[in-house]
């Protein structure tokens, strides 16, 4: 299966052509790592590796991280993602940030995917042998810690993501985690989710765990204030 994955959610600005079947096998990979700027290079990302790997023809599948991540990453990647499904006729999956995490490192044991969420928390979804234990969340750094220690039941867990340094260093009974600190999926992981998840139940909609970090003004500037009641 012939399929496209595109990844702007996390600090990383991915678009990619894969040959997905037992194997997974690149035919044109475009990526860079990044915290902004991601809206002024997918577009020429997205170009150059569809070039490289002989055109659209034979295209089965997009798929696109849907976060958690950016706000603003995840929609350009998302926006991008459905219009170029649409143009070219081809169902676009959503892919999960934390379960493309997951799926960058062996399904073996307890696998901790954990992005770091700022403000004292993680995003996290745990899985044992590659299934997942519950929903992905945003927990305090050490509720999170509990939990993994509670299932881990003494053993050593994995923990990937850019999470893994923020729950395990320093902290005792973590020390002996596996820690991967990838900033963003594997795109060999994100091009397998594509060609193997259910559409129905992965929609391309934007998976949010807590409200956006910015604010809006109480008030615009120069806009007169209101009489409080």
């Amino acid at each position: 299966m012939k399929v496209m994955v595109i990844d702007t959610a996390l600090g990383n600005c991915l678009a990619a052509m894969f040959e997905a079947g037992e194997t997974v096998a690149p035919l044109g990979v475009r990526q860079e790592q990044m915290t902004k700027g991601h809206q002024e290079r997918l577009g020429g990302f997205a170009r150059d590796a569809v070039a490289e790997a002989g055109g659209f023809d034979g295209l089965e599948r997009i798929g696109v991280t849907v976060g958690p991540g950016s706000f603003t990453g995840l929609r350009v990647g998302l926006s991008f993602a459905l219009g170029l499904g649409t143009a070219r006729g081809v169902p676009v999956v959503g892919l999960s940030s934390v379960d493309g995490l997951a799926a960058s490192v062996p399904e073996v044991g307890l696998v901790v995917a954990a992005i770091d969420a700022r403000r004292g928390q993680v995003y996290v979804r745990l899985f044992e042998d590659g299934q997942p234990l519950g929903d992905a969340e945003a927990l305090a750094i050490d509720t999170c810690r509990e939990k993994i220690i509670a299932i881990a039941k003494g053993r050593d867990p994995v923990i990937v993501g850019s999470g893994a340094a923020v729950l395990a260093e320093g902290f005792e009974p973590l020390a002996g985690a596996q820690c991967h600190s990838l900033m963003a999926p594997l795109p060999e992981a994100l091009a397998k989710l594509t060609a193997t998840l259910d559409l129905a139940s992965n929609l391309p909609a934007p998976l949010y765990l807590r409200a956006p970090d910015a604010t809006p003004p109480s008030r615009l500037p120069g806009q007169p204030r209101t009489a409080s009641t």
